[in-house]
């Protein structure tokens, strides 16, 4: 959604558990995420390897968007559902919102980031709108997320996917925070920030999420690199896959047309 984000507030010293409290106002989670090994004291090997283990068990191509891909992006923001829109946007965005949205992306500045199915369309879409850098060293840098999941492709965890990968690139480019503004009734939205440590803020019909971003270090820049390579690995894999597609369909055609053709000249 978008507009200026206030400032982040300080982190709260409460138990993390009073979050299932506050959270509670958005209704019963219908998909509780399983309980995970506690981390060593401290990381060490075999959390990071097992961390690591994690996320290639679960591993999505996504792919970083360009403005080579507008007319995705736009054909995806329209093929959401009317209460999608609203949740995405904040309003019921119209097809002419939704193209002046799309083509006032800055590519230049913020990141798009995709995940597109076998037959490329792109199914899950997330925005990564950098903020100017403060006038004070001193203050926080940050950077506002926005995601939506085609209603087909959800129950996959494609959008925590994206806030995940929305993160490392905030992290890498050295912004501190990480801002959601969403609708209260979003809940998706906002388990997947309180999920990941995100401070969440509900003031009435609209809810804020702060999220504190560690330094970036050679893992996280190496993380990075290799994802943006696999996943557009992963898309000139599938565009290839479809042309291939594309040309035996031509020749069975081709093929069926004679065929016909010979079956005429034969009666």
């Amino acid at each position: 959604m978008p507009g200026t984000p206030p400032a982040a507030p300080e982190p709260s010293p409460a138990d993390p558990a009073d979050w299932d409290h506050e959270l509670s106002a958005f209704g019963p989670d219908p998909k509780t995420a399983p309980t995970r090994a506690p981390a060593e004291p401290g990381g060490g090997p075999l959390a990071s390897a097992r961390a690591a283990l994690e996320r290639l068990s679960t591993w999505v191509p996504i792919h970083a968007l360009a403005r080579r891909h507008r007319r995705r992006i736009v054909e995806h923001l329209l093929a959401l559902e009317p209460h999608d829109r609203y949740l995405r946007f904040g309003y019921p965005a119209s097809d002419e919102q939704i193209h002046k949205y799309a083509l006032g992306i800055d590519f230049g500045r913020d990141e798009v980031l995709g995940i597109f199915n076998r037959r490329l369309q792109l199914v899950a879409l997330a925005h990564l709108a950098y903020e100017p850098p403060p006038p004070s060293p001193s203050q926080r840098t940050m950077a506002e997320f926005g995601v939506s999941v085609l209603r087909q492709s959800r129950g996959r965890g494609l959008g925590r996917r994206l806030f995940d990968a929305a993160a490392l690139h905030a992290r890498n480019r050295g912004v501190d925070t990480l801002f959601i503004h969403a609708l209260s009734e979003n809940r998706p939205m906002l388990r997947i920030a309180a999920a990941a440590g995100a401070v969440v803020e509900r003031d009435g019909g609209e809810s804020a999420a702060w999220l504190r971003l560690p330094p970036d270090t050679v893992g996280s820049q190496v993380e990075q690199a290799l994802d943006r390579h696999l996943g557009e690995l992963d898309f000139q894999f599938k565009r290839q896959a479809q042309v291939l597609s594309g040309i035996v369909d031509s020749v069975a055609e081709v093929k069926a047309h004679f065929d016909a053709s010979d079956r005429e000249t034969k009666e």
